[in-house]
């Protein structure tokens, strides 16, 4: 009996020649990450259980990425007291203020290879299958024994598939599938369950397209969120890692426990209102929505392609005086890129304030919304209090709808920006 890429991975990470789904397995971690607050909190707990020591530096990654620059005196002293531990502990994976947000950092450091396993402090750590890695987000008492152990026991989940058919219109992105999948199947339809994306339709899609619908997986409950190697992904991991890289998906007669075929061909750009991901509406039912803030980042929307489409919406045109534009990039080497091409330039000529890599206003960070206000966001969350007062709304849409709703001050079709 075929595997799906799932139970491949985890049949790997066991020791083990077929796995099935339900089935328990102790599985060995091949990389471990956390962030400033998951690690920081992940080794404390480590430390008051007797263990004093990480089990294998090389595979634990650890990025300064939410709460950057430090805010305040207890992010600082945070910050530097996982400095401390980092050396202590011979961790040269560490990637410090302004490299980046962890889901993008990982990948662009060349720690996230096909097949393997990968957890982390965050429930985003879906991203990595977009590159066809088994990763998942781990609670931190999860941090700590990994930490610790090195393994990490799972039940192999049942695998849903969904088939993306047809080709994108202008204007309409990778995050407008996801959010139509989120609306139509709802954020409980894999939960703990792994899903695989696959179809003309995805490997369409750029690996920046990609991660922007793994990092997502996690919202409709997804343990893993695959898409299946191919050349591009391949080319990617040339650019990334000097190790040996072989293709990884299912087997042709693995099983699924439901398929779902989806048409992007008449897909319009989504909306997600608030206060749930899956509460989703075309752009051409939402009405008349003005928004004070329109966000530009995270780990989900902030990549060259989605601050590229963004920009070409904003060339020579100018945000509305009501609405504030926060564009945060994913990455120092992404800001890097975007300088060099001078997308920069076009989102500063059009009134954006540009902030430095980090996880931002998503999270609660900079950028947060006062009580009664609105914004439109390319982030993965809208639940009350996630950007700042839970008397504010938060919109999620992408890229190219936060530029267009940026210029007209109120939530608006990107369509009609694009030739």
């Amino acid at each position: 009996m075929g595997m799906t890429m799932a139970e491949k991975a985890l049949a790997r990470a066991s020791g083990s020649d077929v796995v099935q789904a339900e089935e328990f397995v102790t599985a060995e971690i091949d990389i471990l990450m956390g962030h400033d607050l998951s690690f920081f909190a992940g080794y404390q707990v480590m430390i008051e259980n007797g263990y004093d020591k990480v089990w294998d530096p090389d595979k634990v990654v650890v990025i300064i990425d939410h709460a950057v620059p430090a805010p305040n005196i207890r992010y600082a002293e945070a910050h530097r007291k996982i400095r401390e531990y980092v050396q202590s502990q011979n961790i040269e994976n560490f990637y410090d203020t302004g490299v980046g947000v962890c889901h993008q950092v990982l990948p662009e450091k060349g720690h996230a290879l096909p097949g393997r396993l990968i957890v982390g402090g965050d429930s985003h750590t879906t991203t990595y299958g977009a590159l066809g890695v088994a990763s998942c987000g781990i609670g931190i008492s999860d941090l700590a024994y990994a930490m610790a152990k090195g393994s990490l026991w799972f039940m192999v989940p049942e695998t849903i598939r969904f088939i993306l058919n047809g080709t994108l219109p202008k204007g309409v992105s990778a995050k407008d599938i996801m959010l139509k999948i989120a609306g139509q199947y709802t954020a409980e339809v894999a939960q703990y369950k792994a899903v695989e994306f696959t179809g003309p339709a995805a490997k369409a899609l750029s690996i920046d397209g990609r991660m922007t619908i793994s990092n997502m997986g996690v919202e409709i409950g997804a343990k893993f969120a695959f898409f299946e190697t191919d050349d591009k992904t391949l080319a990617y991991l040339k650019t990334r890692t000097d190790q040996s890289v072989e293709p990884f998906g299912p087997d042709p007669d693995a099983r699924y426990l439901e398929e779902y075929e989806i048409d992007v061909s008449s897909l319009e750009p989504q909306i997600a209102c608030p206060h749930n991901v899956d509460n989703v509406k075309p752009v051409s039912e939402i009405g008349e929505v003005s928004v004070q803030q329109a966000v530009l980042g995270s780990c989900t929307n902030a990549r060259v392609e989605d601050l590229e489409r963004a920009a070409a919406i904003l060339k020579g045109k100018s945000v509305n005086p009501g609405t504030r534009l926060l564009v945060i990039p994913a990455s120092r080497e992404i800001n890097t890129q975007i300088a060099k091409s001078g997308i920069i330039q076009t989102i500063l000529e059009a009134g954006a304030l540009i902030a430095p890599p980090s996880c931002g206003s998503c999270g609660g960070g900079m950028g947060v919304l006062a009580p009664g206000e609105t914004a439109i966001s390319s982030t993965n969350r809208n639940f009350k209090g996630r950007m700042g007062s839970p008397e504010s709304f938060v919109y999620l849409g992408s890229p190219e709808t936060v530029a267009a709703s940026a210029i007209e001050g109120k939530i608006a079709d990107p369509r009609k920006y694009v030739s």
